[in-house]
């Protein structure tokens, strides 16, 4: 079992910065991929960015490459997402996730849920 957290959600401006961190329970946390998806308002569930275990693997959907970036820090057994550069449509519910090993874009594939951050980008 993992439990998993999320803090670092708010309100910022266009252009402004956040980060997200994702903190998990649980001694394997270095055996999971773990991964950050968003929704939206009346929106479907979608992928940010993933990352393995050992940090070698990263995939990031294309509107947020060149602006977010994932890392871990596996001693922490913490996930973090900083986002740069936001914008209005970055606005959503931030979720990270995990699953064994590998990374995965599709969101049936995790396991384990954080409850979810709001992270509201004001124009």
């Amino acid at each position: 079992q993992v439990q998993l957290v999320e803090s670092g959600g708010g309100l910022v401006q266009a252009g402004g910065s956040l980060r997200l961190s994702c903190t998990a329970s649980g001694r394997t946390f270095g055996s999971y991929a773990l991964g950050w998806f968003r929704q939206a308002p009346g929106k479907e569930r979608e992928f940010v960015a993933a990352i393995n275990w050992s940090g070698d693997n990263i995939d990031y959907t294309d509107s947020v490459k060149g602006r977010f970036t994932i890392s871990r820090d596996n001693g922490k057994n913490t996930v973090y997402l900083q986002m740069n550069s936001l914008r209005p449509e970055d606005t959503a519910v931030y979720y990270c996730a995990s699953r064994l090993r590998r990374i995965s874009d599709y969101a049936r594939e995790y396991n384990y849920w954080g409850q979810g951050t709001q992270v509201t980008v004001s124009s």
